[in-house]
């Protein structure tokens, strides 16, 4: 798929998952450029760190739907119980769900190459975000106050309120992980004007959008219900009525995240592979099994490699998710560990090589500054969200 547009880009950056070859072209991308321009080890460490990123992203997909597919439950079993009934599911049943949803579609190659994904993503990126904004929005003119202070959640100490500050900039570092996408996008827009002036352009609407729809959910909730914000304002039961936008909100998520968690995972299956295939080619795993016809489907080709290796990959995901079920925390824990290195780190390492930047010059003080910067706020906020982990799993 090619984006041919500014506006394109600005889509598939608030809107994400995108088609997945551009996923795989753009990973292989990162670490090809960043082994031409800073070296074999670098390129390593940056392809380790992109691996990674695809895998924490499969975790909190399946996590988050869990979630979103429990609270359904949850709400229907509140509008006929009452607010008070003790409508408590075991989330462990919802993954184990969706994991099995993600293994069949794991063995469909080439299904999720088409627009239309991007389109209902995008679509129901927009809505559960205003459905969230509109809930807590209602719910402050309801109660004709706004809740909570400039101060934030109250704590107990202080030292639980530096925790919470890093789980949530840990949070808002994982929001922003499209610079997976950026080399893909930047090579498929058309001139003139230069890529350069369209990509700086479309970065900060795209940037700009996400980062107000971001602030929105977050102010409105907060302004709803203070000190007992939920962490998911459309699971936390904040909102209890009406109870089908509430159910149709989740919907929207779990719609959005059953493609996501393919998109993402999609791109490691490609890598890996294509690795095996090339490496072991007279390899038993590599031989196809007979075609299969299922439903509607067009026929595909199945191979042992594919059945193992994808399978293996999913249970992995849904095992993780399972022993850490914490939603915040895990999103803060996996924004902070790859935010410095692949956002800021390696691209200004790589800016310096390209344009010969004089060591010591102005440009380059404020930009090692400005690394060391945001090297202080990842460990600021990895230590946070471990220490949340921890205390959520322990404690």
């Amino acid at each position: 798929m090619k984006v041919r547009s500014k506006w394109g880009y600005i889509f598939v950056s608030v809107g994400s998952p995108l088609a997945t070859k551009m996923r795989v072209s753009s990973v292989i991308g990162h670490i090809v450029s960043m082994i031409l321009i800073s070296g074999y080890k670098n390129g390593l460490v940056c392809g380790c760190l992109v691996f990674f990123s695809l895998f924490k992203t499969g975790v909190v997909y399946v996590i988050t739907s869990a979630i979103c597919m429990r609270a359904i439950k949850q709400s229907n079993c509140f509008h006929k119980e009452g607010h008070d009934a003790a409508c408590e599911f075991e989330h462990k049943y919802y993954m184990l769900m969706f994991g099995i949803i993600q293994i069949i579609a794991s063995q469909i190659p080439n299904i999720f190459h088409t627009k239309w994904l991007s389109i209902i993503a995008a679509i129901m990126s927009f809505t559960y975000s205003s459905i969230g904004i509109g809930l807590g929005l209602a719910q402050v003119i309801e109660q004709g106050v706004i809740k909570g202070s400039i101060n934030g959640i109250s704590t107990t100490n202080p030292t639980q309120k530096v925790w919470l500050v890093a789980q949530a900039i840990g949070d808002i570092a994982f929001s922003f992980s499209f610079s997976l996408i950026l080399l893909e996008i930047q090579s498929t827009l058309k001139t003139p004007p230069s890529q350069k002036v369209t990509m700086k352009k479309t970065s900060t609407i795209a940037v700009f959008i996400t980062a107000s729809f971001y602030l929105c959910c977050g102010a409105s909730g907060y302004a709803a219900f203070g000190d007992l914000t939920p962490g998911n304002l459309l699971t936390g039961f904040g909102f209890y009525e009406p109870y089908w936008l509430v159910d149709f909100g989740n919907a929207c998520i779990v719609l959005h995240l059953v493609g996501g968690y393919q998109i993402y995972s999609q791109t490691l299956f490609a890598l890996v592979e294509r690795w095996y295939t090339d490496k072991y080619p007279e390899s038993i795993l590599t031989r196809d099994i007979p075609n299969i016809k299922v439903s509607f489907w067009p026929e595909f080709r199945l191979t042992r490699l594919r059945l193992c290796f994808r399978t293996t990959y999913v249970v992995l995901t849904v095992a993780v998710a399972v022993l850490f079920p914490y939603f915040n925390e895990v999103l803060a824990f996996s924004g902070s560990i790859i935010f410095w290195p692949l956002t800021i780190y390696f691209p200004v390492e790589m800016y310096f090589v390209h344009k010969k930047v004089v060591p010591w010059s102005g440009k380059w003080i404020v930009l090692r500054l400005y690394s060391s910067f945001c090297l202080f706020v990842t460990v600021f906020t990895l230590v946070g969200s471990l220490q949340g982990l921890i205390a959520k799993r322990f404690g």
